[in-house]
C-alpha cells in the first residue's frame, strides 16, 4: 500500500505557471470533471475586477461565517504560504492536504495550468469539507478567467475595471470592462461598485445576459455601509459597500458587522518597527496606486518595486509627491531595474529587498512613516521582514 506524502512538491505546482497556455474556462472545466464535478456540490460567490478583489472576499468570507453559513474562500496570490489561497472557515488547508492534491495532479493532469489546479484543489477541498458557499475570485478577467467554469454560481461582485492585464483582456477599459462583465449569467445577481464608461459597458452585458444588475445608484440601501470597515483607505468603503450588498443579496445581512470588522494581510498594513510606523500595501497598478496616495498626505520615506510588465510610470506617479526620499528595489527578477527608477527619480537602489528595507528603515526619522508597496511580493518580503524586528 502506497502512503500518501505529506510534504508537497511545490516546485513541481509552481513550475505549471508555464503549462497551459490555453486561458480561459474550458481546460479548466475539463479538470473539475475529471474529478467529479466538485463545484456541484457548493454554492460560488465571483468576485472579480481591476482591483478591490481580495479585500472584498475577507470581507466577504467573515460575513458569511458570523452568519452561519459554511464557508469557503479561493484567492491568489499568496502572500507567505501556498495554502492561504484555500481556506475553509477561515483557516487555510494542510500541506498534506495540498501533497495529496500534488500527487494526484502528476499522475492525472500534468499539463495542466498551475491556477487551474489551485481552483481545482479548491473546489475538491470546499466539497469535501461541506462548505455552502465559497467565494470565488478571479485570477484575469470574467468571461475569460478559469473560474468562469464554475457551477452553481449564487452571485457575481464586480469592483472596478481600470486598465491592467491589458495583454489579455485588451487596450481599453470597454475592452477590459466587456470581459469582466462576461461573468453575467441569466437570473443571477450582478453586483457592482463600477462607475462611468465601465458601468455602462456592464449595464449593457448583464441585459443581454438575463442577469439582475445591482449598483448604489440603482440600490442604494442595498450598498448602504454604516460606518467605516477596518481595513483603512476611502477605497475600502466601496470595497465594503459591494461585500455588503453581495451578503444582503444572499440574505446573510446579519453578517455584516464581522465584515466590516475583517483584516487583510498586506493591504495598507500597520506595524510598528524600532519606533517607526511602517505601511504596507500589495497595490501594483496606477488605480491601486492612486487609491493608496489617496488615503495618505505624507510619508517620510518610500520604498518601491515592481514588476517590469506594469505600468511603472503611471504607478509611480501618485506616490512621488508623498515623499522626496525614496529607496527602489526588485522584487524578483522580473522586477523594474531599480537603478532606472533611482536615476529617473532621485533616490537609492538596493536591489535586495531585506537590504533595501533596512535602508529605508535607517532613513526614517524616529516616529516616522515608511511605506513600502508596488508589488505584493514585496509585501510579502516586507512582512516577513517587519514581524521579525520589534517594535
Amino acid at each position: 500500500m502506497t502512503t500518501p506524502p505529506t510534504t508537497p512538491d511545490y516546485d513541481w505546482l509552481y513550475a505549471r505557471t508555464r503549462a497551459g497556455r490555453d486561458r480561459g474556462p474550458a481546460p479548466a472545466r475539463a479538470l473539475l470533471d475529471r474529478l467529479g464535478a466538485p463545484d456541484r456540490g457548493f454554492r460560488s460567490v465571483r468576485v472579480i475586477g481591476t482591483n478591490g478583489k481580495g479585500s472584498t472576499a475577507a470581507m466577504l468570507e467573515a460575513g458569511l461565517i458570523a452568519a452561519g453559513v459554511r464557508t469557503g474562500k479561493f484567492t491568489s496570490p499568496h502572500l507567505h504560504a501556498y495554502e492561504e489561497r484555500v481556506r475553509v472557515q477561515g483557516r487555510e488547508i494542510p500541506p498534506a492536504r495540498t501533497a495529496q492534491f500534488i500527487a494526484w495532479a502528476k499522475a492525472h493532469a500534468p499539463d495542466a495550468a498551475f491556477f487551474d489546479l489551485t481552483l481545482a484543489l479548491a473546489a475538491q477541498a470546499f466539497a469535501e469539507a461541506g462548505v455552502q458557499v465559497a467565494v470565488m475570485e478571479a485570477g484575469v478577467g470574467g468571461a475569460s478567467d478559469a473560474t468562469h467554469a464554475l457551477h452553481a454560481v449564487a452571485a457575481v461582485a464586480l469592483t472596478n475595471v481600470h486598465l491592467d492585464h491589458t495583454a489579455a483582456l485588451g487596450p481599453t477599459i470597454r475592452d477590459i470592462a466587456g470581459d469582466k462583465a462576461g461573468a453575467a449569467r441569466p437570473g443571477v445577481p450582478l453586483l457592482t461598485t463600477a462607475t462611468g464608461e465601465a458601468l455602462d459597458v456592464i449595464a449593457g452585458v448583464a441585459a443581454q445576459a438575463g442577469a439582475p444588475l445591482f449598483t448604489p445608484g440603482t440600490h442604494p440601501a442595498l450598498f448602504h455601509v454604516p460606518h467605516p470597515p477596518t481595513l483603512a483607505g476611502a477605497h475600502q468603503l466601496q470595497n465594503a459597500a459591494l461585500a455588503l450588498a453581495t451578503l444582503r443579496t444572499l440574505g446573510h445581512e446579519q453578517g455584516t458587522e464581522a465584515a466590516l470588522a475583517a483584516t487583510h494581510p498586506g493591504r495598507l498594513e500597520r506595524f510598528t518597527v524600532q519606533g517607526r510606523t511602517v505601511l504596507i500595501d500589495g497595490g501594483h497598478n496606477p488605480h491601486a496606486a492612486q487609491a493608496l496616495a489617496a488615503a495618505l498626505d505624507h510619508v517620510d520615506v518610500l520604498c518601491f518595486g515592481n514588476l517590469a510588465r506594469k505600468d511603472t510610470p503611471a504607478t509611480l506617479a501618485p506616490l512621488l509627491p508623498l515623499t522626496a526620499t525614496r529607496v527602489f528595489t526588485a522584487p524578483g527578477d522580473l522586477a523594474t531595474p531599480p537603478q532606472d527608477l533611482a536615476a529617473q527619480h532621485g533616490g537609492q537602489a538596493v536591489p535586495d529587498p531585506a537590504a533595501a528595507l533596512n535602508t529605508a528603515l535607517t532613513l526614517t526619522p524616529p516616529g516616522g512613516t515608511l511605506l513600502v508597496t508596488g508589488s505584493l511580493y514585496l509585501a510579502a518580503a516586507a512582512r516577513q521582514w517587519a514581524l521579525a524586528r520589534p517594535g
